[in-house]
């Protein structure tokens, strides 16, 4: 403030911030919000005419914070606000705080989804609201005309408004405006909207775009670069909503199924790391486009970009090559956040758009997990949080505001469907969800394009236009948990042949058995070498967890996230009784869905977001599993279900886990009576081959 408040001022409280000071009678809410440090979005510099700075009065008793505030406290409407009102509208209960004056105590909300002239938009899936503080300010201005006897230019006068109006001293502009300076000022009539970038902690602002008159809107991209898929959300940077969303398969498969074979093709072809940096970047490009078309919104209008994406992504997107990814000690050659041109990279966007790239944790640990960790807080909250990403390559985060440790582990593509028998990526047709009855071993399942299980009326008609196709990654765990819990597989993952006298189900395969979930065309079995691959994805996962909890000096975590979009459909149930996360309460696992996509537009809109992770990735501790002599021995006991030594009471009690029992390689079970069960299982066997 620029006097001292006296203790019989207005006591004003801003809400979500929660912040709060007093003002004299007469304060435009806007000032006092500023004062504060509280966001309240303006373009037009507190003329009224942008519509951006909408605030409402809570009326009613605040016994919690001493303020009874009502609307009898606020100024009533001027006449700059009843001419906004009576040509633009405003919705009921709504306030310009630019011309609004406080007069008593207040309680302000400060609402984070204003939407002014917005076209139809899409709310993201993830509906948070982020406290707006973006690295670009819309900055509307008016400009003395020439004169004679003023001799400076027509760029000087518009920086002495723009620190006049706004405040900002060093001020600096993007080379391609200067041409253009005159001809926008003209077109405006002496008035312009200039678009100020200032993100990191610098005396120096930037004019990257100009435009005549005033500009009312701008947006950002928030972007996750997956090694199999890429999401986009087109934002507001105004009001904060997500104007649309889009995905698509990441092209650079074609190249390789897994990061690691990607690195092997950039090693072995001359070329190679340049065609996969073009697939990406023409896909993003691709993407720009559709979620322009969807949201109404030029590609001109887009003025800022955050990108995140593992090591392997974030090194090809940014045209540099992976090879020293791909072995110890797996050298990254930037690991902190970067900050360019959008046009660097030729992503056109508006001409003077900026580009954003979390920082890397690790050589494996890459921007998407800082984006993660940024998304979910475990550096924010006392709790033991474990954050899972599920992919090729698992990405695991352990901590809390004590500590943050970090690793990746291979976990290889098997719960992508790849390396087992039936698998398949997750498309309509593909089984997600499995059952298999304890007594009769009979199985039902649900498949992706249809809410109806296989053994409901209507089932094969709900899936006549895609059929049943295989099975992806959701339903490759719950069909090996469930063939664990019914008792048909072991806790070390062998198929117990015994059980093909029981059911037709379990069927001899060569040397073992396997189970069948589904026959016709195309028959769909479990092998006993699907089973193992996912056991050895599963206990390095674990394997991984075990290492940072151990670091931690834990033997338990109280929370866990499963983020990505597989994590978005695992059971926790299920990846639990596989042994693929550590026992933990049930209702304290959860799906976090895209959170590397959360994370990116929680910096898109909040360049203090940016500062809180960068800051973040330097305390927090990576852990390379390579390297780590307990990590084999973790792996080996992980190979069990759900594991060899490791307790999970909490699991048990929440599950009925079936008594343990051995069975050999080829199948036999080992119990009291092993010599009758052999017997057994080699004749049903023989009557098989």
């Amino acid at each position: 403030m620029n006097s001292p408040a006296n203790i019989t001022d207005p006591l004003v409280l801003f809400m979500p911030s929660g912040k709060r000071g007093r003002f004299p009678v007469g304060t435009p809410v806007l000032d006092a919000a500023r004062q504060l440090g509280v966001y309240v979005e303006s373009v037009c510099g507190g003329r009224a005419t942008c519509g951006r700075c909408q605030i409402e009065v809570q009326e009613g008793n605040f016994a919690k914070h001493k303020i009874v505030s009502s609307n009898d406290h606020i100024s009533a409407k001027g006449p700059k606000e009843e001419r906004y009102e009576r040509v633009r509208g405003l919705p009921e209960r709504r306030r310009l705080s630019c011309s609004a004056q406080i007069l008593g105590d207040l309680v302000i909300d400060v609402p984070q989804d204003t939407v002014i002239n917005a076209q139809t938009i899409r709310k993201d899936a993830d509906t948070r609201v982020i406290a707006r503080d973006t690295a670009i300010r819309m900055c509307y201005v008016e400009i003395e005309e020439p004169d004679m006897h003023k001799p400076l230019g027509d760029l000087d006068r518009l920086k002495i408004a723009l620190m006049k109006d706004w405040g900002f001293k060093n001020l600096e502009f993007d080379f391609y405006l200067l041409p253009q300076v005159q001809g926008i000022l003209r077109k405006g009539n002496w008035t312009a909207t200039a678009a100020i970038h200032k993100d990191a902690d610098s005396d120096i602002a930037r004019v990257i775009a100009l435009w005549p008159g005033l500009k009312n809107e701008a947006y950002g991209l928030a972007c996750d670069i997956g090694s199999t898929t890429i999401a986009m959300h087109l934002v507001s940077l105004l009001s904060g909503r997500v104007a649309a969303s889009s995905g698509t398969s990441n092209p650079q498969i074609r190249f390789g199924e897994d990061l690691m074979s990607r690195v092997s093709y950039v090693m072995m072809n001359p070329d190679g790391r340049e065609g996969m940096t073009v697939a990406v970047r023409e896909a993003i490009s691709s993407l720009v486009d559709k979620v322009c078309a969807e949201g109404n919104v030029q590609r001109n209008d887009i003025l800022d970009s955050v990108f995140v994406g593992n090591p392997i992504m974030h090194h090809l997107f940014l045209g540099i090559d992976p090879t020293e990814l791909g072995g110890a000690p797996f050298a990254l050659a930037v690991s902190g956040a970067v900050r360019i041109k959008a046009s660097d990279i030729g992503l056109k966007l508006n001409q003077g758009a900026r580009l954003y790239m979390l920082p890397c944790i690790a050589g494996h640990v890459g921007a998407d997990a800082a984006a993660v960790t940024l998304s979910e807080g475990p550096h924010r909250q006392d709790e033991m949080m474990l954050i899972v990403d599920v992919g090729t390559n698992a990405e695991i985060v352990l901590g809390n505001r004590t500590r943050v440790v970090a690793a990746s582990s291979p976990t290889g593509p098997a719960f992508e469907g790849a390396e087992i028998s039936g698998g398949q990526r997750a498309a309509p047709g593909a089984i997600e969800r499995v059952r298999i009855d304890p007594e009769t071993l009979e199985p039902k399942y649900r498949v992706i394009g249809s809410e109806l299980w296989s053994d409901e009326p209507g089932f094969l008609d709900s899936v006549q236009a895609t059929g049943v196709t295989g099975i992806c990654g959701s339903g490759i765990i719950e069909i090996v948990a469930e063939m664990y819990l019914a008792g048909i597989i072991s806790e070390d993952g062998v198929v117990d042949g015994s059980l093909s006298l029981r059911s037709p189900r379990v069927v001899a395969n060569g040397r073992t058995f396997s189970y069948v979930l589904k026959e016709g065309e195309p028959k769909i079995t479990i092998t006993q070498t699907d089973v193992r691959a996912i056991q050895l994805a599963k206990a390095a996962l674990y394997a991984g967890t075990k290492l940072l909890m151990e670091k931690q000096n834990t033997e338990h975590v109280d929370r866990i996230h499963f983020a990505g979009a597989f994590g978005s459909f695992i059971d926790p149930k299920y990846a639990m009784v596989l042994g693929l996360i550590p026992d933990c309460d049930l209702d304290k696992v959860s799906a976090v869905g895209n959170a590397a996509g959360a994370g990116a537009r929680m910096a898109l809109l909040n360049r203090g977001y940016r500062r809180e992770i960068e800051e973040t990735v330097s305390q927090i501790e990576k852990i390379e599993t390579a390297l780590e002599p307990k990590f084999q021995e973790h792996f080996v006991y992980a190979m069990a279900l759900p594991n060899k030594v490791d307790p999970f009471p909490k699991l048990s009690a929440a599950v009925k886990l079936p008594p343990r029992k051995t069975v050999s390689e080829d199948g036999v079970a080992g119990d009291a009576t092993p010599r009758r069960r052999s017997r057994e299982g080699h004749a049903a066997r023989r009557g098989r081959e």
